[in-house]
């Protein structure tokens, strides 16, 4: 039986914030989530994170409204990383521990809010992507279900701008039958316009796609 490549430890919530000062004290690398409201983002980080709770899942969209920061603990076997092999029997181990941030952002069209209050947020978020100080990427979530969204659209161009490593997480991949999935995949690349733009299905239910994110979050971490 193969082993978990990487394997998360310890998750936890540290802060909530709203503008720099507020930033934890403590310097970790940073990987920063974002995506339209309703697009399973919390469910997508207790999936990752193997913690049920830590993100609270709510039916009414918008109902994260501050930067919120996760300390989250892995532990890896580097040999396994080096060449991708899932099953080393003779090999020692040589594991590494690392920790990060998950960094939870407020979503962004259609929320059950005021227009000036999402004006805050888009404030905020756009001074935490400017002034953070160890973002290692971004995770742009979309609904595989559906081609982007022109907010997503503006959003990754904005993520280019600032110079941001951007992989986009396309959520709900369990509601789309097999035959489905590479037509939605190729799809969500047309409509970018990125032909090289990292993307990974993701499946919170089935935890699908959750090995492939963690080693791409590994590999930003010992860069």
């Amino acid at each position: 039986m193969s082993e978990e490549r990487v394997r998360v430890t310890g998750a936890e919530y540290i802060t909530s914030a709203v503008n720099f000062s507020q930033y934890p004290e403590e310097i970790l690398p940073e990987i920063a989530f974002i995506g339209r409201s309703n697009v399973g983002k919390s469910s997508l980080i207790n999936s990752l994170t193997n913690r049920k709770n830590l993100a609270r899942i709510s039916q009414t969209p918008g109902k994260t409204q501050t930067i919120n920061f996760y300390k989250v603990s892995l532990k890896f076997d580097s040999a396994f990383l080096e060449d991708g092999e899932e099953e080393k029997f003779d090999a020692p181990k040589n594991y590494e521990r690392r920790n990060f941030y998950l960094v939870d952002l407020p979503g962004y069209g259609y929320a059950k809010t005021s227009k000036s209050n999402r004006q805050v947020w888009a404030k905020f978020i756009d001074e935490y992507f400017l002034k953070s100080p160890s973002l290692k990427f971004v995770c742009l979530l979309v609904d595989m279900r559906h081609p982007p969204q022109e907010s997503d659209i503006k959003m990754l161009a904005n993520l280019f701008e600032k110079n941001l490593p951007v992989v986009v997480v396309a959520t709900k991949s369990d509601k789309l039958k097999r035959n489905d999935l590479k037509k939605q995949f190729d799809l969500i690349k047309k409509t970018f316009g990125e032909e090289e733009l990292p993307i990974i299905p993701y499946s919170s239910i089935k935890n699908e796609g959750r090995s492939v994110l963690l080693d791409v979050t590994v590999n930003s971490l010992i860069e």
